[in-house]
């Protein structure tokens, strides 16, 4: 048996964060994946999808490059190429975590890890013994009934981020943040594109105002959005799926090269033996308490597999702060409410914090500021005027209660209000900075303004 301070089963960016922050501390740190170095968001999630989306954007300015005086003829767009840029994007940053673990001392183990007890894993057969454990092991795609995943014609994300084909004619079912992100990808390729949410709206966690303007700027690209509706039937055969959709309206067949499901994750626990350490499983979840720990002593689960906020960089902060508590620090409270939020499609979507029904629907008294991208100069100049900034405060501190960002690069906004939350900021504090001029950041500090009217 090989004896650490610490063990991290996953090396997502919940696990190898935390892996390389217990060894700046001092641990003696070991890393365990049984797929590959980074997890799903390196390889093929988070990472990937961006780079492709970024081809997607790259494509569109291209075809309306006349907008700007530039003429074009004989566009030619090679998704298969994009995909290739987008492979080489994710090998670069692997080798970049490679690089973080040899710098950092930190052992890294390739296999299956099976949890034998609070202090002790196996994995290829070999015993490894831990003071503390960090479980971070993700999760994978949900694919409900009545489909099943073949990773041809019906496909979640992990396939349908390697294949090098658009498919002529796409059904997506789930409008979360990797639903309309696929959306727009296909669409600006030229696929027909029906994109199906259950609930009332798309992006339906997000401030309502936000997700209506998505939904008209996405339908004005050309994508057909179906809300408060179904898949009651999908059959595949002779290479395409027919499926039937139970709509407001009635029953709508559509025939499609490929059904994508982006509804919903399954956490990766199932035979990894956490309740030998003391965990307790809640839907396969691993529940946790305020500290991250699962079994009130030496074991943490961080990331998606905790079931708590599904989001990469909230994994990364999880695993940080799990570290420096299995290192004997005494780390501030992680800010769950406060966490960003963001989908990558164009426009952009992105947010923190109480949507404005929420905040009204706590009881208190609450302000509102809007400012559009229709006014300000730089977003005109840019030819990006879609959006607007919109800011939600208590009205009686101008406490930062929400923040929601529609537009163009809108994700690249948010963190001088993620500052202001973390620094205990007003919507006064946020109306007196000063912005460069132009810039669309101008658009946040407006916003904060108009709250105040």
């Amino acid at each position: 048996m090989t004896d650490y301070d610490l063990a991290v089963i996953g090396s997502g960016p919940g696990g190898y964060s935390a892996a390389v922050r217990a060894a700046q501390l001092g641990l003696r740190a070991v890393c365990v994946e049984r797929e590959t170095l980074g997890g799903v968001c390196l390889n093929l999630g988070c990472i990937p999808s961006k780079a492709l989306l970024r081809n997607a954007e790259a494509l569109r300015a291209v075809k309306g490059a006349g907008e700007y005086g530039v003429r074009v003829s004989g566009i030619e767009a090679d998704y298969a190429a994009g995909v290739a840029r987008s492979r080489s994007v994710v090998e670069r940053l692997r080798k970049g975590v490679a690089h973080l673990f040899r710098e950092n001392g930190v052992a890294y183990v390739e296999g299956g890890a099976f949890i034998e007890g609070a202090e002790e894993i196996s994995v290829n057969g070999e015993r490894i013994g831990c003071a503390s454990l960090i479980i971070a092991t993700g999760a994978r795609p949900a694919v409900p009934a009545p489909f099943e995943a073949d990773g041809e014609i019906v496909a979640t994300y992990r396939e349908a981020i390697l294949d090098e084909r658009v498919p002529d004619r796409v059904i997506i079912v789930g409008a979360g943040p990797t639903g309309v992100e696929f959306a727009y990808l296909y669409n600006a390729y030229g696929a027909d594109v029906t994109l199906v949410e259950s609930l009332p709206r798309i992006l339906p966690k997000e401030d309502a105002e936000i997700t209506q303007s998505l939904s008209r700027a996405l339908e004005r690209q050309g994508v057909r959005i179906l809300t408060n509706a179904s898949v009651v039937r999908l059959d595949a055969d002779g290479g395409e799926a027919h499926a039937a959709i139970n709509a407001p309206d009635g029953e709508i067949l559509l025939d499609a090269d490929r059904v994508l499901i982006a509804a919903g994750i399954i956490p990766n626990t199932d035979g990894l033996g956490a309740e030998n350490a003391g965990a307790t499983l809640d839907r396969g979840f691993i529940s946790v308490d305020e500290r991250l720990c699962a079994n009130g002593g030496n074991v943490y689960a961080v990331g998606d597999v905790n079931g708590r906020l599904p989001l990469a960089h909230v994994a990364q902060a999880e695993g940080v702060y799990a570290a420096e508590r299995a290192a004997g620090r005494a780390p501030q409270p992680l800010d769950y409410p406060a966490m960003p939020r963001a989908a990558y499609c164009d426009p952009q979507v992105a947010s923190m914090g109480l949507t404005e029904a929420e905040a009204r629907g706590r009881g208190g008294a609450v302000r509102v500021g809007k400012f559009p991208f229709m006014a300000n100069g730089k977003a005109l100049a840019a030819g990006h005027k879609d959006g607007f900034a919109k800011i939600v405060a208590d009205a009686d501190t101008g406490e930062l209660l929400g923040a929601h960002l529609i537009g163009h690069e809108v994700t690249e906004l948010l963190g001088e209000l993620s500052m202001a939350r973390l620094l205990d900021g007003t919507d006064a504090e946020i109306g007196r900075m000063v912005n460069v001029h132009p810039s669309m950041s101008e658009a946040v500090k407006e916003a904060a303004l108009a709250a105040r009217r």
